[in-house]
């Protein structure tokens, strides 16, 4: 137990590049990169291909995870408003039949993910992530960090970054429904283990794991790693699927880390997902220093912003940026 407190604290006093990132709404969405072009990734669950972002099969993952009612419970307690959430869209064809059902069903059967839905599904789990009650939030970095006051002076600290201030489409404020709902309900094996795996899973528009869930990305995915634990997933699938998800989210720079792999002879299907999903891989940093020993012609960054509007597909191409996913304005 020691030594596990150790590597844990380890991990949070080593992350590196790490602010708050205190943002305005506003601010945020304007600064969210939307859905880009260059090489894109696709993952079914026996084979990756890297293919282009924008002629991607209709390929679909099913996800280990049933969604059930978990739409209408969170619309019911305002962590989505549903108005603000169709109205994201809405300038785009509005939402399909299948999130309709996911917004509005009470039978919904496992989730799947494509190219096409990634971004939809991204805002679902965050709000999951966010408003469903867990130590996570309540005893992790978002409350620790940089903190030294009451109890009311770090949950006003943590209103400030971009997994809380940005998320807009609640009725109210964001940090009304701060780890206020509970959604999903784990036992201390289940909690254990969403604990263990989300300090081992990071994601390419910073530095931090899911376990510091500062950007929608890590919320997100704490929502996910919540739902798969519930539900009786395994360690090993839940860091398959997570680098499936997480494939999805940032298309560009894990078809970097396949080719990276590619050159070590280590074929991307071979690759072990919990390595992938570390540091060295699926961080910030981690991915531009990848990006540096790949060379030129890499694509540059696929991933979207960490607004809202940062899985909406935007009408016209729009520019690569030169790094990761991004967070910051």
């Amino acid at each position: 137990m020691e030594k596990e407190k150790e590597t844990s604290e380890s991990i949070i006093n080593e992350m590196q590049t790490v602010s708050l990132r205190i943002l305005l709404p506003v601010i945020i969405i304007s600064g969210s990169i939307g859905y880009l072009g260059g090489s894109g990734f696709g993952l079914s669950p026996r084979k990756a291909e890297v293919v282009p972002n924008r002629e991607v099969t209709e390929k679909e993952i099913v996800l280990p995870v049933r969604w059930g009612d978990l739409g209408v419970k969170m619309t019911e307690a305002g962590v989505i408003n549903k108005e603000k959430f169709e109205a994201l869209y809405s300038n785009r064809g509005g939402l399909d039949e299948e999130t309709k059902k996911l917004l509005n069903g009470a039978d919904n059967g496992n989730l799947k993910i494509t190219q096409k839905n990634s971004g939809v599904l991204l805002n679902l789990l965050w709000a999951l992530g966010l408003g469903n009650k867990n130590d996570v939030l309540d005893k992790g970095p978002m409350m620790t960090y940089g903190v030294a006051g009451s109890p009311a002076e770090a949950l006003a600290k943590a209103s400030g970054f971009a997994s809380t201030g940005g998320w807009t489409l609640a009725k109210g404020g964001s940090m009304d429904h701060y780890s206020r709902h509970s959604f999903i309900v784990l036992t201390p094996a289940q909690q254990k283990l969403v604990e263990k795996v989300s300090k081992n899973i990071f994601r390419p528009c910073c530095d931090n794991p899911v376990y510091f869930p500062d950007c929608n990305h890590g919320m997100a995915m704490l929502g996910l790693l919540e739902l798969m634990a519930s539900q009786g997933v395994g360690e090993k699938e839940m860091y398959k699927t997570a680098l499936q998800v997480n494939a999805y989210w940032f298309p560009n720079e894990y078809a970097v880390a396949a080719k990276h792999l590619e050159s070590r002879g280590i074929k991307w299907e071979d690759a072990d997902p919990k390595e992938i999903l570390g540091a060295k891989y699926s961080s910030g940093s981690g991915y531009r220093k990848i990006l540096q020993e790949a060379g030129p012609q890499q694509p540059q960054g696929g991933g979207g912003g960490c607004g809202v509007d940062a899985g909406v597909a935007p009408a016209e191409p729009v520019e690569q940026n030169s790094g990761g996913g991004g967070c910051g304005v």
